[in-house]
Protein backbone atom coordinates (compact mmCIF):
# COMPACT_ATOMS: atom_id res chain seq x y z
CA UNK A 1 0.00 0.00 0.00
CA UNK A 2 1.20 3.14 -1.06
CA UNK A 3 1.37 6.44 1.81
CA UNK A 4 -1.36 8.11 -0.03
CA UNK A 5 -3.83 6.34 1.19
CA UNK A 6 -4.98 7.92 4.94
CA UNK A 7 -8.13 8.20 6.57
CA UNK A 8 -10.18 11.02 5.02
CA UNK A 9 -9.35 10.38 1.54
CA UNK A 10 -12.92 9.90 -0.53
CA UNK A 11 -13.97 9.66 -4.10
CA UNK A 12 -17.62 10.04 -5.73
CA UNK A 13 -19.29 8.11 -8.99
CA UNK A 14 -22.39 9.15 -10.33
CA UNK A 15 -24.10 6.39 -12.11
CA UNK A 16 -27.09 6.78 -14.34
CA UNK A 17 -29.66 3.99 -12.99
CA UNK A 18 -30.42 2.07 -16.09
CA UNK A 19 -32.78 -0.88 -16.65
CA UNK A 20 -30.05 -3.90 -15.75
CA UNK A 21 -29.49 -1.58 -12.00
CA UNK A 22 -33.21 -1.90 -11.49
CA UNK A 23 -36.33 -4.40 -9.68
CA UNK A 24 -38.96 -4.72 -12.18
CA UNK A 25 -41.61 -6.16 -9.53
CA UNK A 26 -42.99 -2.78 -8.98
CA UNK A 27 -43.67 -2.85 -12.72
CA UNK A 28 -42.23 -1.23 -15.64
CA UNK A 29 -43.41 2.45 -14.68
CA UNK A 30 -41.82 1.89 -11.14
CA UNK A 31 -38.49 0.23 -11.69
CA UNK A 32 -36.09 1.51 -8.84
CA UNK A 33 -32.11 0.95 -7.86
CA UNK A 34 -32.30 -2.51 -6.23
CA UNK A 35 -30.41 -3.00 -3.41
CA UNK A 36 -28.47 -5.59 -4.59
CA UNK A 37 -27.16 -3.20 -7.81
CA UNK A 38 -26.55 -0.41 -5.24
CA UNK A 39 -24.08 -2.71 -2.87
CA UNK A 40 -22.37 -3.55 -5.67
CA UNK A 41 -21.49 0.00 -7.08
CA UNK A 42 -20.97 0.40 -3.65
CA UNK A 43 -18.17 -2.16 -3.31
CA UNK A 44 -16.63 -1.21 -6.72
CA UNK A 45 -16.12 2.75 -5.95
CA UNK A 46 -14.64 1.70 -2.68
CA UNK A 47 -12.19 -0.67 -4.55
CA UNK A 48 -11.75 2.10 -7.18
CA UNK A 49 -10.22 4.78 -4.57
CA UNK A 50 -8.28 1.76 -3.47
CA UNK A 51 -6.54 1.02 -6.31
CA UNK A 52 -5.83 4.33 -6.87
CA UNK A 53 -3.85 3.74 -3.20
CA UNK A 54 -1.95 0.28 -3.39
CA UNK A 55 0.47 -1.08 -5.64
CA UNK A 56 -0.19 -2.45 -8.64
CA UNK A 57 0.07 -6.48 -7.64
CA UNK A 58 -2.61 -5.38 -4.91
CA UNK A 59 -6.08 -5.38 -5.20
CA UNK A 60 -9.12 -5.33 -2.36
CA UNK A 61 -11.75 -8.06 -1.36
CA UNK A 62 -14.57 -7.10 0.60
CA UNK A 63 -15.13 -8.49 4.05
CA UNK A 64 -18.05 -6.61 5.77
CA UNK A 65 -20.98 -4.07 4.52
CA UNK A 66 -23.82 -2.40 6.72
CA UNK A 67 -26.26 -0.67 4.77
CA UNK A 68 -29.50 1.30 4.81
CA UNK A 69 -31.42 1.69 1.63
CA UNK A 70 -33.58 3.99 2.75
CA UNK A 71 -35.36 5.73 -0.53
CA UNK A 72 -35.95 4.57 -3.91
CA UNK A 73 -34.25 6.27 -7.43
CA UNK A 74 -36.29 5.48 -10.17
CA UNK A 75 -34.61 4.36 -13.68
CA UNK A 76 -33.01 7.27 -15.48
CA UNK A 77 -32.19 9.10 -12.70
CA UNK A 78 -28.59 9.22 -11.16
CA UNK A 79 -27.67 8.40 -8.28
CA UNK A 80 -23.99 9.63 -6.51
CA UNK A 81 -22.17 7.55 -4.32
CA UNK A 82 -19.36 8.38 -1.92
CA UNK A 83 -17.09 6.51 -0.14
CA UNK A 84 -15.16 8.14 2.69
CA UNK A 85 -12.07 5.90 4.48
CA UNK A 86 -12.44 6.07 8.72
CA UNK A 87 -10.05 3.91 9.77
CA UNK A 88 -6.53 1.71 8.37
CA UNK A 89 -5.81 -1.22 10.24
CA UNK A 90 -2.44 -3.02 8.65
CA UNK A 91 -4.54 -4.21 5.67
CA UNK A 92 -8.07 -3.30 6.48
CA UNK A 93 -9.48 -0.40 5.32
CA UNK A 94 -13.06 0.80 6.36
CA UNK A 95 -15.60 2.90 4.75
CA UNK A 96 -18.04 5.28 5.52
CA UNK A 97 -20.80 5.63 2.56
CA UNK A 98 -23.32 7.71 1.67
CA UNK A 99 -25.49 7.61 -1.74
CA UNK A 100 -28.15 10.39 -2.97
CA UNK A 101 -29.83 11.28 -6.18
CA UNK A 102 -31.72 14.25 -7.14
CA UNK A 103 -33.77 14.94 -4.93
CA UNK A 104 -32.84 13.17 -1.61
CA UNK A 105 -30.20 10.71 0.47
CA UNK A 106 -30.60 7.51 -0.27
CA UNK A 107 -28.17 5.11 1.38
CA UNK A 108 -25.89 5.31 4.02
CA UNK A 109 -23.61 2.79 5.81
CA UNK A 110 -20.07 1.13 6.23
CA UNK A 111 -17.89 -1.37 4.08
CA UNK A 112 -14.83 -3.04 5.43
CA UNK A 113 -12.32 -4.22 2.36
CA UNK A 114 -9.17 -6.03 3.14
CA UNK A 115 -5.85 -5.52 0.65
CA UNK A 116 -4.24 -8.56 -0.56
CA UNK A 117 -1.41 -9.95 -3.22
CA UNK A 118 -3.22 -10.92 -5.86
CA UNK A 119 -0.63 -13.71 -6.91
CA UNK A 120 -0.92 -15.42 -3.40
CA UNK A 121 -4.32 -14.93 -2.88
CA UNK A 122 -4.76 -16.72 -6.24
CA UNK A 123 -2.32 -19.45 -5.16
CA UNK A 124 -4.33 -19.81 -2.09
CA UNK A 125 -7.89 -20.02 -4.06
CA UNK A 126 -6.76 -22.63 -6.56
CA UNK A 127 -5.68 -24.56 -3.76
CA UNK A 128 -9.26 -24.44 -2.09
CA UNK A 129 -10.37 -25.35 -5.60
CA UNK A 130 -8.23 -28.31 -5.61
CA UNK A 131 -9.46 -29.50 -2.51
CA UNK A 132 -13.07 -29.14 -2.71
CA UNK A 133 -12.63 -31.34 -6.44
CA UNK A 134 -10.76 -34.14 -4.24
CA UNK A 135 -14.09 -34.52 -2.03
Amino acid sequence: MKDTLTVGVERTEKHTIDKERTISFMGDDCRVYGTPFLLFDIEMACRDLLKEHIDENEDSVGTRIELDHMAPTLMDMWAEITVKVTEINGRGVNFEITARDALEQVAKGKHSRFVVDVESTAKRLKGKLAKAQEG
